[in-house]
């Protein structure tokens, strides 16, 4: 239930984008720059939500949180179905910035990490990961199929805008049968839970740079079905059965990444990925052509691969970094505040870059910066595995 809830959350607010991103701006007559203040909005309020949410993640019981912040998301959706103008659409995305991560996020970390106890973090956030990505693309797929016949309908991403809905509050009723209704260990303590340990603590500000780079990069995979579309001429639909097929990929490598992170610990594994990153979205950004479309498609294949592989492990880092377990909703609410700040200026900032090269030209701008922010996630891993060495180093003497 911490999977199929983990990743239908967010099915409204971002599959639509995604993986049906032609067909997305031109149904709500958007240009790339207008959807990226849109989801600026929703960044703005999902900050805040993540730093409040956190202390009620310590406090309530995760399934009464999750339904809630579920059947409240899935209301949103109907909005879309009366083509509202921007000003709509980002009083709408500020919603769902509330209702997706105030009563959600907190407590789906902290309820992973119990799961995982002491020695399976990697595996546990491998598996919470790979099976949101497994959702993700079923889910996909099915929308695929559906867009197909609207688009002949003449009725544009509607009928896939009710299907999202209807998941995303079948979803809800889902973990009210089936989540059980308090995880192990959950203390109420707050005094225990104090902030003010956690805001000395250099691990946690070094994870919340780490992960608002692996965020970075994450957002980067919004825009591969527009590039597929926009350079190599792919057709609205296969566009969005390519992203869908992309998503496929999560699964394989949050697991993978999560199995060799319990193995050689997930601050190195985060390092090594860091390398392939930057790498790859440098030959990207290198490419003067759309020609040779099977290697530029393997080439964004394995970029999101290993853009699945960090998210699979990035909070992994919280039991490497020794945050006591029950200040875990404190921890994820002051990482996530800093840490998915990328919803408020990423998009905004592609959006910009892509409408002001169009074609190819605006695509390798967007994969340099993309390579600029992996080189900053490489250096700052690299701090985070000293420190970690230097603790050790100091705890055994």
């Amino acid at each position: 239930m911490l999977v199929l809830a983990g990743e239908t959350i967010f099915s409204l607010p971002f599959h639509l984008a995604r993986y049906y991103r032609p067909s997305f701006l031109s149904s709500l007559g958007l240009s790339n720059t207008e959807l990226g203040d849109i989801f600026a909005v929703y960044g703005v309020f999902a900050m805040t939500a993540y730093f409040l949410g956190g202390p009620i993640a310590d406090k309530f019981p995760p399934k009464i949180l999750i339904f809630v912040s579920l059947i409240t998301t899935s209301f949103g959706g109907f909005i879309l179905l009366l083509s509202p103008s921007v000003l709509y659409l980002k009083i709408l995305y500020g919603y769902w910035g509330i209702t997706t991560i105030l009563l959600f996020w907190a407590p789906l970390i902290r309820s992973t990490r119990e799961w995982g106890g002491d020695y399976s973090q990697g595996r546990a956030f491998g598996f919470l990961d790979g099976g949101r990505g497994l959702t993700a693309a079923l889910m996909a797929s099915g929308g695929v199929l559906i867009l197909g016949n609207s688009l002949k309908q003449g009725s544009g991403i509607t009928n896939v805008v009710l299907y999202y809905v209807f998941l995303t509050a079948i979803t809800a009723f889902l973990v009210v049968l089936l989540l059980p209704r308090q995880t192990h260990s959950h203390l109420r303590t707050q005094s225990e839970a104090s902030p003010k340990s956690l805001i000395r603590n250099k691990f946690l500000w070094i994870q919340a740079a780490i992960l608002a780079v692996c965020y970075c990069c994450y957002k980067g995979i919004d825009h591969y079905a527009l590039y597929v579309h926009e350079v190599l001429g792919m057709s609205e639909t296969d566009s969005a059965a390519f992203a869908t097929g992309i998503a496929y990929t999560r699964p394989i490598s949050a697991v993978a990444a999560g199995l060799i992170a319990d193995r050689f610990t997930p601050s190195k594994s985060i390092l090594t990925i860091f390398v392939i990153l930057i790498f790859v979205y440098a030959l990207l950004a290198s490419l003067t052509t759309g020609q040779g479309s099977q290697i530029v498609l393997f080439t964004i294949l394995i970029s999101a691969a290993g853009v699945f592989a960090l998210r699979g492990i990035y909070f992994a880092v919280l039991a490497e970094s020794k945050i006591p377990t029950y200040q875990t909703g404190l921890a994820v609410g002051l990482i996530s505040f800093i840490g998915y700040t990328p919803d408020i200026f990423f998009a905004p900032i592609a959006g910009r870059l892509l409408d002001s090269a169009p074609g190819l030209e605006g695509h390798r701008l967007y994969f340099q910066m993309l390579a600029v922010i992996a080189i900053v996630g490489l250096l700052v891993t690299i701090g985070l595995v000293y420190f970690i060495k230097k603790r050790e180093e100091h705890n055994a003497k």
